[in-house]
């Protein structure tokens, strides 16, 4: 069989890394991929949202399977495209990636079919979005109801903080005109944030294990939002049996089920992004695919043949399956550009990759190039640093030992993945 993998980021390497290792595939393509893609797949030069054009070279090359990373080529339609033309493609619909696609129509999703979420309201205009918050004079959620790469949220503990953000999607349209024409300001859920995955078929869903997403670029939870600093899997006493029970019978079957009654049936891999607070667990948000640095957590834990399972979710018979999982913890360290999510220079020099897999480590691409033979920096995440032990603090041994051989001018990374609670103690 041979597989696409559409993307160019840490999470396309790890799908690319899993995939390969299947006895069901051949060859691997990555559009486009990057340098870490290229020593174990054939990159090729086709955009990720340049869907045309990777529908011509599934259909030229006998593409069996194609697997979207990103969430911009599902929001466009990729799927259905791909599906027009007779070709096999993992991912949800576009209406289904709606989801993801529009904040606020998930959330009126969410309301529609009962599933337990924040108290929220939507704005088209600035002005009226900005009298709310004055209203509310207190913490408050602000969201760009738009694509924004995982940076469009502001969690604000001030009214000023939250007219800031509003300020900044609306009016300085920083996430682009479209993705900021509506935002969407919420409660501020307290509790811990957890995320749930889970392969679906159109009616079943298959659970992964548990991940833990550091969204925040600072130790403690400290400064902006970005794509995600860090992650660790599994998550041993944060999720008890009853809290379980009450992800699947509130928030997973209902998901599922309304999507098939509004004639979406969500077929791919669906993230649940949760709060777990003390009147039970809540959605924070949906993505429409794995997360990153999610992905790169889970992949390497992974025992069971994800090719199989793909071709299981878009057969509808993942009912027969059942996942199998490397029974140690992985830790996954963001290695970031200095500056990130703000403004950070590109193009810097990379060493030290070698004697971080000599560590123990396996280490994702996420932004990075070659040129002239040489590896450097190319976006505001740089690296995935994975490590795998016994135990959470062995597994950050072997994490953190691999980011400390890797060196770069500005390189940036949290300390405290998997150690947040202490972390936000010492803050």
């Amino acid at each position: 069989m041979q597989v696409l993998v559409v993307g160019s980021g840490g999470r396309e390497h790890a799908l690319a890394w899993k995939l390969k290792q299947s006895p069901k595939v051949d060859a691997v393509f990555v559009a486009p991929g990057n340098p870490g893609t290229a020593a174990i797949a054939t990159n090729v030069a086709i955009k990720s949202d340049d869907i045309e054009g990777l529908a011509r070279f599934a259909a030229e090359h006998s593409i069996d399977l194609t697997v979207v990373g990103p969430e911009v080529p599902l929001t466009m339609g990729i799927v259905d495209l791909f599906q027009s033309k007779g070709l096999k493609c993992w991912g949800p619909s576009k209406a289904a990636a709606r989801l993801e696609g529009s904040k606020i129509d998930m959330k009126e999703f969410l309301r529609r079919h009962n599933i337990p979420t924040a108290r929220f309201h939507a704005f088209t205009k600035s002005a009226d979005a900005i009298a709310h918050i004055r209203e509310i004079d207190g913490p408050c959620v602000v969201k760009t109801d738009g694509l924004a790469a995982g940076k469009g949220v502001t969690v604000a503990n001030t009214a000023e903080q939250a007219v800031e953000a509003v300020i900044r999607v609306m009016e300085k349209h920083e996430f682009g005109k479209e993705a900021g024409a509506r935002v969407v300001v919420e409660e501020l859920l307290r509790g811990e944030e957890i995320s749930v995955f889970a392969f679906c078929d159109g009616h079943n869903a298959l659970m992964l294990d548990l991940v833990q997403d550091h969204k925040q670029v600072f130790d403690g939870d400290e400064g902006p939002n970005t794509g995600g600093m860090g992650a660790f899997s599994p998550v041993p006493g944060m999720v008890n049996e009853r809290t379980m029970d009450e992800i699947v019978r509130r928030i997973l079957v209902p998901t599922m089920s309304g999507l098939v009654h509004e004639g979406r049936p969500y077929v791919g891999l669906l993230y649940m992004g949760l709060m777990l607070t003390d009147a039970g667990p809540k959605v924070i948000e949906y993505n429409v695919r794995f997360g990153d640095p999610e992905c790169q957590a889970l992949m390497p834990r992974l025992t069971s043949d994800l090719a199989e399972i793909i071709l299981a979710s878009l057969a509808g018979t993942l009912d027969q399956f059942d996942l199998a999982w490397d029974p140690r913890t992985a830790v996954c360290v963001t290695l970031a550009s200095g500056g990130y999510p703000g403004d950070f220079k590109s193009g810097l020099a990379i060493d030290g990759l070698s004697q971080a897999e000599g560590r123990g480590a396996t280490v994702f691409h996420a932004g990075t190039k070659d040129k002239d033979g040489e590896l450097l920096t190319a976006g505001g995440r740089v690296l995935s640093v994975v490590g795998l032990g016994v135990d959470l603090d062995q597994a950050r041994d072997v994490a953190y030992a691999g980011c400390d051989a890797i060196s770069y001018h500005g390189k940036h990374c949290r300390r405290d993945i998997g150690k947040r609670k202490e972390a936000r103690k010492k803050v």
